[in-house]
């Protein structure tokens, strides 16, 4: 346990020492307020069925609940969530506006094998009077997660420690993901460039272009997340870490003919053509 009234080792040194990210020790978010958090709640529930609605769509979605709530407030409260809808509007989830111009790659690429493709992405999680965001590096071809990390900010550092373990597995060919500031950050793109990988960057307002991880959020809150109700981070981040291992090592997965992805991660089974 992470002791705060420690005389000899400083956090970040009883963090290495732990095994544990750094950012994993300050992932106990500020109070919000609770309307808000209600709203970007049924936001959060809405965007996992709909990631075709946008704001105005949202709008009327919460007055319908009887919230007050105008374009302005819902499209802040959709920036701060990190989301975006799927077709081309100007993106509300954080964006780098300097940064370099990476092309989409997996159009027409055969991913045929693990390693191929990696894609990255971040997402909300709602908790019973907060938030935090988490992010995971998912395998294209197996759907094995092979890292994740949650964190009360979207500063890019908790991105940067999961990549960091990510790399430690393996290095893919090709890594995906939006255009997120995290993602298009110098340090984030550099420390792939430096390993040899191709970046892939969707296009914007095209979530569908990452579909993979979009559909592992939707199968992680409707499975644990919205089940659970978490009240603390560390409820959070024990609850979700059941959830990641259920996921690669016993969820049977249908697009993978039943297997799951870390048979087919690790080649103990094969999808038959």
């Amino acid at each position: 346990m992470i002791q705060t009234d420690h005389s000899d080792l400083s956090i970040v040194r009883q963090c290495g020492l732990l095994g544990l990210a750094r950012s994993s020790y300050y992932y106990e978010p500020a109070s919000v307020d609770p309307e808000e958090l209600a709203m970007m709640n049924r936001i959060d529930e809405q965007y996992t069925r709909t990631p075709f609605f946008g704001v105005p769509r949202m709008v009327v979605m919460l007055k319908e609940a009887r919230y007050t709530v105008g374009l302005k407030r819902v499209r802040r409260l959709m920036r701060q969530m990190s989301l975006m809808p799927i077709y081309p509007r100007p993106r509300l989830s954080q964006n780098g506006t300097e940064h370099r111009k990476y092309p989409y790659l997996l159009r027409d690429v055969v991913i045929d094998r693990p390693g191929r493709v990696w894609c990255a992405d971040i997402t909300y999680i709602r908790m019973r009077e907060r938030f935090l965001y988490l992010v995971a590096i998912m395998d294209w071809f197996s759907r094995y997660v092979l890292a994740w990390e949650l964190s009360n900010t979207l500063d890019v550092s908790f991105c940067l420690e999961t990549l960091s373990r990510s790399l430690k597995r393996g290095t893919p060919e090709i890594f995906n993901t939006d255009q997120g500031v995290q993602f298009t950050s110098q340090t984030f793109t550099g420390e792939l460039e430096a390993h040899g990988v191709q970046v892939s960057m969707d296009g914007r307002g095209r979530v569908f272009d990452n579909i993979f991880i979009e559909r592992f959020w939707r199968s992680l809150k409707y499975e644990d997340v919205y089940l659970h109700d978490y009240v603390t981070g560390t409820d959070a981040r024990r609850g979700i870490g059941r959830y990641m291992d259920f996921y690669n090592e016993e969820r049977p997965h249908q697009a993978l003919d039943y297997a799951t992805p870390h048979a087919i991660h690790f080649g103990t089974r094969a999808i038959r053509g």
